[in-house]
């Protein structure tokens, strides 16, 4: 009680270092004491999870740490078990943070088993884009996903980021496919005219180093074949191991503590 006093308090006062602190100590006397029943452990984890918002989307690193607390097995069960709307918020943070786009599969998985309890703008883009390829079915979750996020206390202030880096997605996914892509319905599936949308593409292609050209008479962008060497299939592959390691021996040294106990 002592924890979850001294959480609200900090989160109030705004000191989000203070309140990641006592998130962790938090989350460690949960996973690590023996409760009346499981029910009682996962209403206190999906209390937390309610509670880790504040942190997450005001703290500097936040958008990591929601996917690392969030995507963790036993919290990813609290989420499927009582709370599957937060699956909003994982899935936000997934789409902004490039860096965790390893977590994608596994958010899929959850999002398919899940879409018959819940349902969500956000959740919905992203089997558009990664389960069924419907570029236009993404566009349009895409419209509902600016308005739902402009609307949400946690996400307002990140909507902006959101819909840039979805069209990133939109973007990289559609070159997977095609090699020669039609600016101007590139623009409609990103929602921006011609003028805009090869703008938008020539910075992209500026910045991100993509193997890519622009025919400005035709109006296409033509993109570069590159196989993918063994090192980066590799690579690939291994992406996720650490996290699921190091989550494997949490795991494991939680359980060892609370059979001491």
């Amino acid at each position: 009680n002592a924890l979850w006093g001294k959480l609200g308090a900090e989160i109030l006062m705004q000191n989000w270092q203070v309140a990641l602190d006592d998130l962790n100590r938090l989350k460690e006397a949960i996973d690590t004491r023996t409760f009346p029943s499981a029910l009682v452990q996962l209403q206190q984890r999906t209390w937390l999870l309610h509670w880790a918002l504040f942190i997450f989307f005001n703290h500097e690193n936040g958008r990591n740490l929601i996917v690392d607390l969030f995507m963790q097995e036993r919290y990813l069960n609290a989420i499927q078990t009582t709370a599957p709307h937060l699956l909003r918020y994982l899935a936000t943070a997934v789409v902004i943070n490039k860096r965790r786009s390893g977590a994608q599969k596994d958010l899929i998985r959850v999002i398919q088993m899940e879409k018959h309890s819940f349902s969500d703008p956000v959740c919905e883009f992203l089997e558009c884009l990664y389960v069924s390829y419907d570029f236009d079915g993404a566009q349009q979750h895409l419209r509902e996903c600016a308005n739902v996020l402009s609307n949400d206390f946690f996400l307002v202030a990140c909507k902006d980021e959101f819909v840039e880096s979805a069209r990133h997605l939109i973007f990289e996914t559609y070159c997977r496919i095609h090699h020669v892509i039609d600016i101007a319905m590139l623009g409609e599936k990103l929602n921006m005219d011609q003028a805009d949308a090869e703008r938008w593409v020539v910075n992209l292609i500026r910045h991100a180093g993509l193997d890519a050209k622009i025919d400005s008479q035709a109006g296409t962008v033509i993109m570069g074949s590159k196989a993918s060497t063994l090192y980066e299939k590799i690579i690939d592959k291994t992406k996720g191991l650490a996290a699921r390691t190091y989550q494997l021996g949490g795991a494991v040294l939680a359980d060892a503590k609370r059979k001491a106990v």
